[in-house]
């Protein structure tokens, strides 16, 4: 058993295993794992019969060898990147999506094969996946400018006895969907689709005599989530007959294992609150969970009995004190027409907190994302100081179907403003909060969503965007190749709807924004560029308003030094006290 573990101390991303004494670290002392496909990477370890394949911080496939630790490098590439790997211990290689020149090609690498292109021609490639004697492939590829959870496509083929594919095929859906995570299990093919309006299992059925498609009987509910990195792994097939899967109900992922049908079963590690990383192995299943006490862990299950082993990690995240819990929480529909805007809501763990207590409203990245009840060291930070924090899955959110997920086209900076202020405004209408003091904030995507709510409404007492979008068109223009028909489907065409892109613009609506604001950029940001930040403070003080903004040079989309983390978390705290007696 082969997994990646942070270790701050030395900025990098280490190999471990399982040994007969415990965990280990495996492989050279500095080496750092890192895949950066598309930007967001994924799947940069794979485990074979004799070792593991990873992808380095540099973008070269190594093979470590599980006994001595001696790394062997398979590549010497430059301006290429690797990730989705998956074993094929038939022939000792490995299969990887290898992006280069502005292209994806799936993949095989192998100590005395070199590089094989397998397939190509298509604008993306995820998810390989292997039969158990290595005779057969599945596949899904996607092709700009859609994104993965918009429309994607199962491909098939068979594996020579030299490994060259044969026979390639896609497996056209019954209607438009996404499909993701093919798995064999035998010699059935079972894959996630959401062409029945959530991620759920579908069986292939090769002769077509009952169709191509065979449902399993399964709950309507997301199976998965959005596939921004490749690797994922949310259902798998146990090695003493059965399923485990993941479920995501009402925003939190409930583990199920399930007889061969996918009918009868029950729910394990309830105290667990999100699962990754699904292997069987053995007689054991093991995955990755989260939980709103305890630091990510590494879990082995018994199918029989359903016990539970923390083989790694699984830490109290708070020791010596009890962390504020999630609540969840479902703001009712508007209309009959529409489903209720769910959300988690944590509740002042301070002696001093104010009854009712004032409210951070945290708007979620992506936007193609969703809020999780998992341990979040900075919503503890407000809490300890007398803070009720909300995360809220405004439309757009994963893990409500497809028709949730997609309900957010063209409506950018609208729908999800609209869902943000409802939730506000349902906390405050209990008594839950103070809706005298209500604070919104987001990183990224969820920065522009805390500049266009406070463009749209007077009833937040400040707001903060962490380097968040100011100029989507600018963006537009610069983003990579991955998300490069993403803000298209977000808002619409710019040639198409030019007075929709300006409404939508937080930039050209600055002087709207009569809210305390405060800024948080990093100065190597290569998502939401610097010059953008500077350029929304310009335009504020020229309309006479006088945002903060806080400048960390060494940091990009996303702070990772400890020293920055502090900083923005103090200086956050010292705007809202601010704001809060104004």
């Amino acid at each position: 058993m082969f997994w990646l573990q942070t270790e701050p101390a030395l900025g990098i991303t280490a190999l471990w295993h399982l040994t007969d004494q415990g965990p280990a670290r495996l492989g050279p002392q500095g080496l750092s794992i890192r895949s950066r496909v598309n930007g967001y990477g994924g799947g940069a370890l794979a485990a074979s019969d004799l070792g593991v394949f990873v992808v380095s911080e540099d973008q070269q496939i190594h093979f470590i060898d599980r006994m001595d630790g001696h790394c062997q490098q398979l590549t010497e590439e430059r301006g290429v990147a690797y990730g989705g790997l998956v074993a094929d211990p038939t022939r000792h290689r490995v299969l990887a999506v290898r992006e280069r020149d502005g292209q994806q090609q799936l993949v095989a690498v192998g100590p005395e094969q070199g590089i094989q292109i397998l397939h190509s021609g298509q604008d993306f490639y995820g998810a390989p996946a292997l039969s158990d004697d290595g005779s057969r492939i599945a596949w899904v590829s996607w092709q700009l400018p859609d994104m993965p959870w918009l429309r994607s496509e199962l491909w098939t083929a068979v594996v020579t006895e030299s490994g060259w594919l044969r026979g390639c095929e896609t497996w056209p859906t019954p209607s438009e969907a996404s499909v993701q995570q093919p798995v064999f299990s035998g010699d059935t093919l079972w894959v996630l689709s959401d062409h029945g309006g959530w991620w759920q299992p579908w069986r292939l059925n090769p002769d077509g005599v009952d169709g191509d498609w065979v449902a399993c009987e399964v709950p309507n509910l997301d199976h998965a989530n959005a596939p921004w990195q490749l690797g994922e792994s949310h259902h798998v097939s146990l090695v003493g007959g059965g399923w485990a899967r993941v479920r995501y109900c009402n925003g939190t992922g409930e583990l199920w294992l399930l007889d061969q049908d996918g009918r009868q079963g029950r729910r394990v590690a309830p105290t667990f609150s999100d699962f990754r990383d699904l292997c069987s192995v053995g007689a054991e299943l093991y995955c990755i969970a989260r939980s709103s006490t305890r630091l990510d862990a590494l879990l082995a299950i018994n199918p029989g009995n359903g016990q539970v082993r923390v083989v790694a990690g699984g830490e109290e995240a708070m020791t010596g004190s009890a962390p504020a819990l999630p609540q969840s929480f479902v703001v009712p529909p508007a209309s009959t027409s529409e489903r209720g805007i769910q959300g988690f809501f944590y509740r002042p763990t301070s002696v001093e907190a104010e009854n009712p207590p004032p409210l951070i409203l945290v708007a979620h990245g992506g936007p193609t994302s969703a809020a999780y009840p998992v341990f979040n060291p900075h919503i503890q930070f407000w809490c300890q100081r007398g803070f009720a924090v909300a995360e809220v899955n405004y439309r757009g959110s994963t893990g409500f179907g497809r028709d949730f997920r997609l309900a957010l086209a063209g409506r950018w900076g609208e729908a999800d403003v609209e869902d943000m202020e409802r939730a506000a405004d349902y906390l405050a209408d209990r008594g839950l909060v103070d809706g005298r003091h209500l604070f919104i904030q987001g990183r990224s995507s969820g920065g522009y969503t805390v500049l266009m709510t406070l463009i749209a409404s007077r009833r937040f007492a400040a707001g903060a965007s962490i380097y968040g979008v100011t100029d989507p068109l600018r963006l537009r223009a610069a983003t990579h190749r991955f998300e490069s028909g993403y803000l298209d489907w977000l808002l619409g065409s710019p040639q198409q709807h030019p007075e929709r892109w300006h409404a939508r613009t937080p930039l050209h609506q600055a002087d709207r924004i009569r809210t305390p604001m405060i800024f948080f950029q990093g100065g190597q940001d290569q998502v939401v560029v610097p010059e953008q930040t500077r350029a929304m403070i310009a335009m504020m003080q020229a309309a006479g308003l006088s945002p903060e903004l806080h400048w960390f040079d060494d940091e990009g989309h996303g702070f990772r030094q400890r020293t920055s983390q502090i900083t923005l978390l103090e200086r956050l705290l010292d705007f809202y006290q601010r704001a809060s007696f104004s």
